[in-house]
């Protein structure tokens, strides 16, 4: 019954939207601008930087403390309950009770329940979000890039963890990544999706 409990207190914890608690101070929605998106890409294309990290930062911490700390407190397999209490914090991410369902895409959350989890791979994810970044200019795209790489680390580094809790859990990360992005996937194909030309490398003359 407490470990029911904690996924619940997850789950709430998770539907604390960053960006949306952030907004109450500057009087703004951040569902009513740019894309409607509830994340920390929108909130840095129409807010700007300094709304986008603290907007990225609570929804990092959201994904880390009941991964990290909740734990602490069952008396329950410590591998499932971590990722039963991660999902369930990513799930309050994208569908937060306390705005109507309407949330994020899940990518910041996800970062802190890895981070928790398995920090040695937050470097070689950052890295490779990064550099998708640079070279296309695509959010969206490198989050998915990033997604499929905790796969790769996780296949390579702990082969048998593929067959455990995290990496049934990493796969899944994969796949619910490419689903919260399948509009910018489609805008990708047809040529609209938007970039942040700024950091790309690679730029077309306009």
């Amino acid at each position: 019954m407490k470990i029911v409990i904690f996924i619940f207190l997850s789950y709430l914890l998770g539907s604390i939207s960053g960006s949306l608690l952030l907004g109450r101070f500057k009087n703004i929605d951040i569902r009513t601008l740019g894309s409607g998106n509830a994340g920390g890409t929108n909130a840095l294309r129409t807010v700007g930087p300094v709304f986008a990290l603290g907007t990225i930062a609570i929804d990092i911490l959201k994904g880390f403390i009941p991964v990290y700390f909740f734990v602490l407190f069952i008396n329950y397999s410590i591998p499932l309950s971590q990722v039963l209490f991660g999902i369930a914090a990513v799930a309050g991410h994208v569908f937060p009770i306390f705005y109507g369902f309407k949330g994020g895409k899940g990518a910041g959350t996800l970062i802190g329940v890895v981070l928790a989890i398995f920090p040695y791979s937050i470097l070689f994810i950052f890295s490779v979000w990064l550099l998708t970044l640079i070279f296309t200019g695509y959010v969206g795209l490198s989050t998915m890039f990033a997604g499929v790489t905790l796969v790769i680390i996780t296949a390579t580094s702990y082969p048998q963890s593929l067959l455990s809790e995290f990496g049934y859990f990493t796969l899944g990360v994969s796949v619910f990544l490419f689903y919260t992005h399948r509009m910018n996937i489609q805008r990708m194909i047809k040529g609209t999706e938007n970039q942040f030309k700024k950091i790309m490398i690679f730029k077309k003359k306009s």
